[in-house]
């Protein structure tokens, strides 16, 4: 393969020098679209000897299936411009692994300015790609974690406002019913002062794994709406479903048998629900919606609790 530069002794060192770095050298001609030059270092870091990197095709075909229809068009097409430019993609290794590469590339034009050659260096940015997809990881744990209740492991508040948004939203485009479901623990505070607050945080727990059984589809939702309060977002469901779906949550609770002496209902926990279901125009309002389960869930609360209202 042609060298990228004339065999002059000052040349030599400079060839010697762009040999000695762990950025890859190289040299395409635009016009036969071959490589004239590319540096020994490829096949320390890919696996491919120099002169198998023939043409541009070469390059591509060494490249991820899923980089490379972006990556080649954006390449031909800065190049065909005289745009200088970066790419990073994935490149194949000789033994069938991938490894993340940053392209620089520099145009040069001939005496008309029409370009005459491309020349670049390749640079391993694997370790850079790695700690990026850490930061990533990290960041959606740290998200994950800003919308989960730190007691019971489910949703919290904050997760709930946005699932309800987005919802909502959706129910108001498609015209289809959403159902919310709003339920309280009854007697908790004489549960509380009867049991203790330890015993308390694991009833909180054991209602919410409860709770969670009940859910049928991937969309329906449960959360820690507050204090001794659950709710139940329930997408594409009607009055009727919502009702159901309220006695298995009834059943789910009677099922864990926890006892409570001084609940006025009996003597194990049970739970008050309030519900509603809509489809929303787009002139109803979300906070009246929410508002109006609440107080359904407290006229539960009313009739005696372990009841449902809606």
């Amino acid at each position: 393969m042609e060298s990228v530069v004339a065999e002059g002794s000052d040349d030599l060192e400079y060839k010697a020098l762009l040999e000695s770095t762990k950025a890859i050298p190289w040299k395409i001609d635009w016009a036969s679209g071959t490589f004239s030059y590319i540096g020994p270092q490829i096949e320390a870091l890919l696996g491919w000897t120099p002169d198998s990197w023939v043409t541009v095709q070469d390059w591509a075909d060494r490249m991820h299936p899923d980089d490379r229809e972006w990556a080649v068009n954006f390449c031909v097409a800065q190049s065909q411009n005289g745009i200088d430019h970066e790419a990073d993609y994935r490149a194949l290794t000789s033994e069938g692994d991938y490894i993340w590469i940053r392209d620089v590339v520099h145009v040069v034009r001939d005496a008309n300015g029409a370009v005459e050659s491309l020349v670049g260096f390749m640079f391993d940015i694997s370790e850079r790609k790695r700690t990026e997809q850490r930061l990533l990881d990290l960041q959606r744990e740290l998200e994950e974690l800003s919308f989960k209740d730190g007691l019971t492991g489910i949703a919290n508040r904050r997760r709930f406002d946005a699932v309800l948004e987005r919802e909502w939203t959706a129910a108001r485009g498609t015209g289809r019913p959403l159902s919310l479901v709003m339920i309280d623990i009854d007697y908790f505070k004489q549960y509380n002062d009867h049991y203790g607050h330890l015993q308390g945080d694991y009833c909180l727990k054991m209602v919410a794994r409860a709770l969670g059984t009940v859910l049928m589809r991937p969309h329906d939702f449960l959360a820690r709406f507050g204090g001794e309060e659950f709710v139940l977002v329930l997408p594409e469901t009607d009055i009727a479903a919502a009702q159901e779906m309220a006695q298995r949550c009834h059943e789910a609770i009677r099922n864990e048998w926890i006892p409570h002496e001084r609940s006025m209902t009996g003597k194990v926990l049970t739970v008050s629900i309030g519900l509603g279901t809509m489809a929303p125009a787009p002139e109803d309002d979300l906070l009246a919606f929410v508002e109006k389960v609440d107080r359904r869930l407290y006229q539960a609360k009313q009739k005696g609790r372990n009841v449902t209202v809606g």
